[in-house]
């Protein structure tokens, strides 16, 4: 972002000087609320059987996902009205394998009506207890069977203050992360839980849908049509994405004949031309670091909207209009902040982060090659040595407010995004610098290439990246690098022994780290 990317604003994201816009027996996830306690009481009353684990226990997230199925795939369907303050109807169907016995599956869900549910076939039982959609089949669920579940529910914009849908000058664009696909359909919101997607969007004409993925076709009926769209990719729910309002599709090839789509506002479609001409360029520059674009499509979305954040969701980055029709930011500012979502396509969408812990993972790397191409494209102006020494004189601070890069703060009581803090952007940029320091520019550059091969369309954890790195070196790096990763104090920057954190702190001690 900036969501994730969630970008939140912070300095280190500034032009110089200029201000930046396990499978139990028995699984149901309850919300520790009071309704839900009750709730479970009279479930408990009634001979149901006891509830199980709450969540998937992610530590900054501890309520997000639910355990006991996998998701194969979602296809949703909705129908907007024109209006952005109006709920949408919509289906939405899960296709999932069960991995343990289930009497009862949790979904998360909020902000809609659900009208029923049916689980293969049959109609079931369903409940809400906070966030959760309890569902009771018919017939339980034995370990490896396929369920078929289907929602038929609203989604609700009004309000969208804390993710989910955002409302548009002329419609309405997702912003999902980190834990707000579930504001919109019923899902398993976590990110380990990748899945395909189907989006059948139905809208007045003169209205202009897009989705994630490749268009499965288009077809009009009276006063409205129906758009389809496809991912070819798994994809985590956090990464979805639906636009509607008065667009424009922009379409042209990329490298390798990649096709390209931007959806931009209609009427400054012209006006905005220029910026959207230079994606194939970035996407050729990132292929020749890391390797070939990972999915089907890309493109940006350029909503006319103050979200104060961009966003990389999957195929179709989302970005503030007025980012580029500010003519007080350097052009070498926007277009990395365009890498910086477009190097997540890479970083964090084909390689996902297992838990939000390892949101590192994700953000550093995109961080990082958004720093290379200022430096590229600002002619040294915004040097990428320079960035990261300023960095280091942060670190502690940053460290001290938001944790270090892999074991985040929770986020405080009504700020969901409060984990995209600066440790997690420039504060994690660093440990891939200490680590190029330390490894050396060119096995630095096989591990990047490494990561992205071998874990694409995957989930991995910090501690995939640690060994990858440690079997590129030829040396065990777990020792180097946990100080990085999870220390309080900022370690001494391998080859840069002037460098100090800022007073205020601790400075980092001369001694060399150990590997």
């Amino acid at each position: 972002m900036p969501f994730t990317s969630r970008r939140t604003v912070s300095p280190t994201r500034q032009a110089p000087d200029l201000p930046r816009p396990s499978a139990p027996h028995r699984l149901v996830a309850c919300r520790r609320s009071v309704p839900a306690v009750l709730a479970v009481g009279a479930l408990l009353a009634a001979g149901a059987p006891e509830p199980g684990p709450e969540g998937l226990g992610d530590r900054l997230y501890p309520y997000l996902g639910n355990p006991g199925y996998d998701v194969a795939a979602y296809d949703i369907a909705m129908e907007y009205s024109g209006r952005n303050d109006v709920p949408l109807d919509a289906v939405t169907t899960i296709t999932a394998r069960a991995t343990g016995h289930l009497d009862r599956v949790n979904l998360d869900f909020t902000r809609g009506t659900v009208r029923s549910v049916q689980v293969n076939g049959a109609p079931a039982r369903h409940a809400t207890h906070g966030e959760d959609l309890v569902v009771t089949p018919a017939r339980s669920v034995g370990p490896g069977q396929v369920m078929r579940i289907v929602v038929r529910h609203t989604s609700d914009p009004k309000g969208a203050k804390d993710g989910g849908w955002v409302r548009t000058g002329d419609g309405l664009v997702m912003a999902n992360q980190a834990d707000a696909a579930h504001r919109v359909f019923p899902c398993n919101d976590h990110p380990s839980d990748k899945a395909d997607f189907t989006f059948r969007i139905t809208a007045p004409r003169g209205i202009t849908a897009v989705a994630n993925g490749v268009p499965l076709g288009r077809s009009a009926r009276g006063p409205a049509a129906t758009w389809t769209y496809r991912s070819l990719h798994p994809m985590a729910t956090e990464l979805a994405q639906v636009s509607l309002g008065k667009s424009a599709v922009v379409r042209r090839q990329g490298p390798h004949g990649l096709p390209l789509r931007d959806v931009v506002p209609a009427a400054e479609r012209h006006k905005l031309e220029p910026w959207l001409a230079k994606t194939p360029g970035q996407i050729a520059w990132l292929e020749r670091k890391v390797g070939r674009y990972p999915f089907e499509t890309y493109g940006v979305l350029l909503a006319d909207a103050s979200t104060g954040f961009e966003l990389e969701t999957q195929t179709l980055s989302l970005f503030e209009k007025h980012l580029f029709t500010n003519d007080k930011l350097p052009a070498w500012y926007v277009e990395s902040l365009m890498v910086h979502e477009l190097a997540h396509q890479w970083f964090g969408d084909s390689v996902t982060p297992r838990t939000w812990s390892d949101v590192w993972l994700s953000e550093s790397h995109a961080t990082w090659y958004e720093a290379l191409y200022a430096d590229r494209a600002s002619r040294g102006t915004a040097a990428m040595e320079e960035r990261m020494k300023r960095a280091y004189e942060e670190s502690d601070a940053w460290r001290a407010a938001g944790g270090p890069p892999a074991a985040p703060k929770v986020p405080e009581k009504g700020q969901k995004t409060g984990i995209f803090r600066p440790v997690v952007y420039d504060g994690s940029a660093l440990v891939l610098y200490a680590l190029r320091e330390r490894m050396g520019a060119a096995a630095f550059d096989r591990l990047e290439r490494a990561w992205f091969q071998q874990h694409r369309d995957g989930v991995v954890g910090t501690a995939d990246f640690v060994a990858l790195a440690s079997r590129v070196h030829g040396e065990d790096l777990s020792g180097f690098l946990h100080g990085w990763l999870y220390g309080t104090r900022t370690p001494p920057m391998p080859g840069h022994p002037d460098w100090h954190v800022k007073k205020g702190g601790q400075e980092a001690g001369p001694k060399a780290h150990s590997s």
